[in-house]
């Protein structure tokens, strides 16, 4: 008997999974930047400028400012303020606000973002199968409300419902996202249910550790593909392979389950 068969509910990240980021973040915060007359700051500085901000904001005030109950764009005010800021970019408040409306406008759309083309067929082929689809992810109510709506991934025919760290104020790693996923489903059990992200550490792990089966995709060709297929994750290059793959007999998991627990445990012991 194939897993497919036996699942009722399947639960997907999206970036990386479903979406991919074009071009790079200067090419946006360039724009903003010349939008408001001014040079476009440099690629790299700006870069690293941003995910240093970025961390430093996800550590502070989580989930997009969830617990703190910051608004979301007040969130990302901050964050692309302070990133400009530690890339050597100091602006006058009129002219931040400037380029962070265009920015926050931008990365509230479906600009920035492609979807990869067999995310469209693969939910609604299983949901035409009477599987339940779900989202889980760490983003905040915009992918929910705009962006994947604007890339034709629609709640009623792609997917089901959502669960977005930004919502509902936890995010991956831990395992209380998936266990929300499955209540919301309908309190599916976790051996009825599979997850496909591209992360061993938020997706694949966490999942794993409820009982839940889980599988990686890797459409980069990341370093880190090897030591995840070593570790006994199955990974999978597309959600084509996804397809092939959950209608085939699957390989007997029970060794899988102490090796997802003992890394989760591993994993949340640096966090």
């Amino acid at each position: 008997m194939s897993l497919l068969s036996k699942l009722r509910l399947v639960t997907v990240d999206v970036t990386g999974t479903l979406i991919a980021y074009k071009g790079r973040l200067g090419d946006y915060y360039c724009m903003a930047a010349k939008s408001a007359g001014k040079p476009c700051p440099d690629y790299n500085r700006m870069h690293e400028g941003f995910k240093l901000a970025y961390t430093e904001m996800a550590r502070k005030y989580p989930c997009f400012g969830f617990a703190a109950k910051m608004p979301t764009i007040e969130w990302w005010r901050i964050c692309v303020k302070d990133s400009f800021v530690k890339a050597g970019y100091d602006y006058d408040d009129e002219t931040f606000e400037k380029v962070f409306k265009r920015i926050y406008s931008a990365f509230g759309s479906s600009a920035p973002y492609s979807v990869f083309p067999d995310a469209q067929p693969f939910m609604r082929g299983l949901r035409e199968k009477g599987i339940t689809v779900g989202i889980v992810s760490n983003a905040e109510y915009r992918y929910k409300e705009v962006i994947l709506p604007a890339l034709g991934l629609n709640q009623g025919s792609e997917w089901d419902f959502g669960v977005f760290s930004g919502i509902v104020g936890v995010e991956k790693p831990d395992p209380t996202l998936f266990k929300i996923a499955l209540e919301m489903a309908g309190n599916i059990a976790p051996e009825e249910a599979l997850h496909i992200g591209d992360s061993m550490r938020k997706d694949y792990v966490p999942a794993r550790s409820i009982g839940m089966h889980a599988l990686l995709l890797d459409r980069f060709k990341t370093a880190d593909a090897e030591s995840w297929k070593q570790s006994g994750a199955p990974v999978l290059p597309d959600l084509e392979a996804a397809e092939a793959w959950l209608t085939k007999k699957p390989k007997e998991e029970s060794e899988e389950e102490p090796l997802a627990a003992a890394l989760l445990r591993r994993m949340s012991e640096k966090l």
